[in-house]
């Protein structure tokens, strides 16, 4: 039976009449999350979790018609049983079950194993076929335990304001920066770029008590920050913005600086290495766990991780489609609304 096929639209659902994540325009969109190479404009109707409604007003319009579900709520669409189940990789992100005459797929969206304190932990699902990710499918990629990681980021906080420094992180808008904010919360006062503000409100929206913050205007002096917690995008490294934070140190957060030489690592004082993905161990988890007869590898460390679980004994291929490798990776269109920001 095939469930789910893969199209030059997206992952579609032939029973149900629906795509899971497509990159264009169709009648119905099943979102598995709001990070923008998952989620974009131009669908006639949306389905999603929750708490990513509030996003998907954020990002793409507040005027689009979208309909939510609750994890482990049912929802019956032309005979197939469609449900959301967390996928642990940022708030409202979900793993989408697909039951029909029997046969179950999963297609999960990202996903991360480790329970960030945030994001609803990830729900193992058992599944007949599993789609997964892959971005950090190798093995040189095993994730520090979220309070070690954070233990890191305060210490360098501490450090730069023995030095009167301003600790300046640098990490994507929708998930990354909350992750931030939660670490450092108490060690001083927190400023956030515009683009992180605006996407707080949809995390407070649906009831998630974030630590306080300020969002200053950065086209004015922002000399009153010296000393303070800065959170800014990716797509601001090394912009006009860094240029006018007073006595500035600045680390990268993203699951590449777990390698030494990483993309853009010379750029930044520091690095950790936090990430909304998997790890290697975490995705062979997930998959092993999922008791999958197939499992579809679609962006990442594709050839090598499809290679990898074939050698092991889980049948497995790798479909092409258009998610990104990482979300850091992704030129927010809302980061900048004035090039001069």
């Amino acid at each position: 039976m095939k469930l789910i096929t893969f199209t030059n639209k997206g992952i579609y659902c032939p029973q149900g009449k629906f795509y899971i994540d497509p990159w264009r325009p169709v009648d119905l969109a099943v979102i598995t999350h709001g990070h923008a190479d998952h989620a974009r404009w131009g669908m006639k109707k949306y389905l999603c979790h929750h708490f990513t409604k509030p996003i998907l007003h954020q990002r793409i319009s507040p005027d689009i018609e979208c309909q939510t579900l609750q994890y482990g709520e049912v929802l019956d669409i032309n005979g197939v049983k469609l449900s959301m189940h967390p996928a642990g990789h940022i708030i409202g992100s979900a793993q989408i079950r697909l039951e029909y005459k029997g046969y179950v797929s999963v297609v999960s969206g990202d996903y991360k194993v480790q329970d960030d304190g945030l994001s609803t932990p990830f729900e193992l699902v058992k599944c007949n076929e599993f789609v997964t990710e892959s971005t950090f499918g190798l093995p040189i990629y095993n994730w520090l335990e979220v309070p070690d990681l954070n233990k890191r980021l305060q210490n360098w906080v501490l450090r730069n304001q023995e030095n009167q420094k301003t600790s300046v992180f640098i990490g994507y808008s929708l998930g990354k920066a909350q992750r931030i904010m939660k670490a450092v919360e108490g060690m001083g006062k927190i400023h956030v770029h515009y683009s992180i503000g605006k996407l707080n409100k949809a995390f407070e929206e649906v009831g998630i008590v974030l630590p306080d913050y300020e969002v200053p205007d950065f086209r004015e002096s922002i000399k009153h920050v010296k000393g303070d917690i800065v959170i800014v995008p990716p797509a601001l490294l090394d912009s006009n913005v860094i240029k006018k934070i007073p006595d500035a140190a600045t680390a990268l957060c993203s699951g590449w600086m777990q390698v030494r030489g990483a993309r853009r690592w010379r750029s930044a004082d520091a690095g950790f290495p936090m990430s909304d993905h998997a790890d290697w161990k975490g995705l062979l988890q997930a998959i092993k766990a999922t008791e999958a007869e197939i499992v579809h590898v679609t962006h990442g460390q594709t050839e090598v991780f499809s290679k990898y679980l074939n050698e092991i004994g889980i049948k497995s291929d790798v479909v092409e489609t258009l998610y990104g490798d990482d979300d850091d990776e992704i030129v927010e269109k809302e980061t900048i609304e004035n090039p001069e920001v």
